[in-house]
């Protein structure tokens, strides 16, 4: 990434001068049997420490971005509320966390997309509030799936 100052395959594939393929790159960072999670947490720790750095802020942003109509092999679409047109498409959540210091900016970026049980829940649950149905005639909230975590916890 710092050679080519991207995370791209195609300008990773340029820089190796051909030696490793687009699909053998991305084959090694999806299936290798690294610890990327503390991976990051290292190398981070270690610009922070190497630059002295001891304060900063934390920002973060989130925003939607569109896709298109079949979004099947699209990571982590889900069905948005379009604000422009008022109906729905399909998209993806991404949520950005920066770290902004005195000397550096530390970026991470991370994909969210609602619980569906508990977005199915909830539609349900509006649908028989609006015809007047009482609280304890409705269905119960569903426990949230561990697999699919809340925003904050992303990061």
């Amino acid at each position: 990434m710092l050679l080519t100052n991207s995370v791209c395959w195609a300008k990773f594939e340029r820089a190796s001068l051909g030696e490793y393929k687009i699909a053998a790159l991305s084959w090694m960072f999806r299936e290798a049997k690294v610890a990327w999670n503390y991976l990051l947490l290292a190398s981070v720790s270690l610009v922070l420490v190497q630059h002295g750095i001891t304060e900063g802020e934390l920002v973060l942003d989130e925003s939607d971005r569109s896709r298109s109509k079949r979004t099947k092999r699209i990571h982590k679409a889900h069905k948005q509320k379009h604000k422009a047109s008022g109906g729905y498409v399909n998209g993806q959540t991404v949520v950005l966390l920066l770290l902004v210091t005195q000397s550096v900016t530390i970026l991470w970026v991370c994909f969210y997309m609602p619980d569906p049980a508990l977005t199915a829940w909830t539609k349900e649950d509006r649908r028989l509030k609006k015809q007047g149905m009482t609280k304890k005639d409705r269905p119960v909230m569903p426990e949230r799936i561990t697999l699919i975590p809340q925003k904050l916890s992303l990061l």
